[in-house]
């Protein structure tokens, strides 16, 4: 029986086979010894998306007392849900985002996690609410949900999400709720280019 580590882009934990181009965590350990998840699916706001392989290390999913791995579709859907490039094993990438981003190079990784994670922390906690927009509005690269469904904006059609992959695009809805969070969109916007599925293409 699969893992209950697959993310959707509205930050939700599933078990599913389908494992993605991706994986990461949030910054510790959050499932029990038998590998089901606590009720808070995070240890921190340090939530990344890292390589698949780095320099060769391999171990054992979900051991006990280390972090939950998580996996991911594509990094798009990883950034949905509130994750940011990992700084050791994505180290380009995640200076990359945070140019994007206007930052300097001496802001921290635990500030861009508080600004991008505890956006979808509060979301998912209910402390907040989506924010309803035209997703003509969005960049390239953002999610956004309609009708219970998420779908990844790319010019002025929206494709619908699942973890096998991308279906035909749609035109958009005049309205939506934003599923990317605010900080990331505005990398997206200043050109940060992130990996999709290729039936994304």
């Amino acid at each position: 029986m699969p893992l209950q580590n697959r993310v959707d882009p509205f930050g939700q934990i599933h078990a599913v086979p389908d494992r993605g181009l991706f994986m990461g965590n949030r910054g510790g350990c959050f499932h029990r010894p038998d590998q089901t998840l606590k009720p808070r699916h995070w240890a921190s706001r340090q939530w990344i998306i890292c390589q698949l392989q780095f320099k060769g290390r391999r171990r054992p999913l979900m051991q006990p007392g280390l972090y939950t791995e998580l996996f991911f579709l594509d990094e798009v859907t990883a950034l949905a849900s509130g994750h940011r490039p990992c700084f050791e094993c994505r180290r380009d990438a995640a200076k990359a985002f945070r140019d994007a981003l206007a930052l300097a190079a001496t802001v921290r990784a635990a500030d861009l996690d508080a600004r991008i994670a505890a956006e979808v922390q509060s979301v998912l906690t209910g402390q907040s609410a989506r924010e309803t927009l035209a997703p003509a509005s969005l960049p390239d690269g953002a999610f956004f949900a309609s009708c219970g469904r998420a779908f990844l904006k790319q010019g002025q059609t929206g494709r619908p999400w699942s973890f096998a992959g991308y279906g035909d695009p749609l035109p958009l809805p005049p309205q939506a709720t934003r599923l990317t969070p605010q900080a990331t969109c505005t990398a997206l916007a200043a050109g940060y280019r992130p990996a999709l599925h290729a039936t994304a293409a």
